[in-house]
């Protein structure tokens, strides 16, 4: 599921930075590996196959069952299989894409965001092969200025869209206290990441659903060391108990989706799918809080201004 799963994820799932605040990206307005421990990872240049994973004891799906489902694509830094698809995202405003910080990391990207000419966010197309949907470039990326890639914390960045998508794309995020995190709450997470934890890459959107976890069961599950550390303010975590269901390499950003609103970002986590290691994601209440804080207040919400 993971960022890498790109410590890894210890796994970031790439579903793959510094702490200290990093300024507004400008991306060019031409065009319109991971271990299983740690943060997911996105898949990295050099992997046929995206960093972060598929979706593990999966169905398909189709976008429009998942509208604010969205790829993360470079084809000069991914190639052109699965379209240069490397990681997910999910649409929370009509120009704005949440995703992992850990995705628009050079241990993900082999370079800055800045960088990356060609990065697009494709919206509306089910099958990565297919020339549906919208191929979008992103104008503008920010990184959380909080993000830890030690601890795997704060794993959030938005990314500002060239095009508006429509408004039936947004999903609405869910505060804090909202009843969604509740644990035992079913939920589902989406992408097309590894389906089984072999480099399986989907090229078709799957999902699968799973429950949240209470953050003692996560807690008790990374209490530190070489895995990752669960942190609660940040994160939550998702599973079954006897393991199975799981985002994997290839997911990492993607959403977790609880009562229609989206609760969590495919982060970080160990191996996919095993039994007593439940995925990590982002807590989207963080996001949500953070985003009324001063290190994102130099634009309007949702369009990644400021410093």
């Amino acid at each position: 599921m993971r960022r890498s799963f790109v410590r890894a994820l210890v796994r970031p799932l790439v579903l793959a930075a510094a702490a200290t605040a990093l300024p507004l990206l400008s991306m060019s307005p031409t065009s319109p590996t991971s271990s299983t421990t740690g943060a997911l990872s996105a898949l990295s240049p050099a992997s046929a196959a995206p960093a972060g994973s598929v979706v593990i004891g999966s169905f398909p799906i189709d976008v429009s069952e998942s509208p604010w489902t969205v790829a993360l694509s470079s084809r000069d830094r991914f190639g052109g299989t699965r379209a240069g698809q490397f990681c997910g995202g999910v649409v929370i405003g009509r120009t704005t894409v949440l995703t992992a910080a850990h995705c628009m990391g050079e241990d993900v990207l082999g370079t800055s965001a800045k960088s990356v000419r060609d990065l697009k966010v494709i919206s509306n197309r089910t099958d990565l092969l297919s020339n549906r949907g919208q191929e979008i470039p992103v104008r503008a990326v920010r990184v959380n200025p909080d993000y830890d890639s030690s601890s795997n914390a704060e794993d959030f960045a938005l990314l500002t869209l060239a095009v508006s998508l429509p408004q039936s794309s947004v999903i609405e995020m869910a505060a804090s206290g909202d009843p969604a995190y509740k644990p035992g709450t079913s939920a589902m997470v989406s992408g097309w990441g590894d389906l089984t934890g072999g480099g399986d890459y989907a090229h078709s959107l799957r999902a699968t659903r799973l429950h949240v976890l209470s953050d003692a069961r996560c807690q008790e599950a990374y209490p530190g060391g070489a895995e990752g550390v669960y942190v609660a303010r940040s994160m939550l975590c998702a599973g079954e108990a006897g393991g199975g269901h799981d985002a994997c390499q290839g997911d990492s950003g993607g959403p977790l989706v609880a009562k229609g609103k989206l609760i969590g970002l495919v982060s970080w986590g160990s191996g996919c799918g095993r039994a007593g290691s439940p995925g990590v994601y982002t807590r989207v209440s963080e996001v949500v809080r953070a985003r009324h804080l001063d290190a994102w207040a130099g634009g309007p919400r949702g369009t990644g201004g400021g410093a």
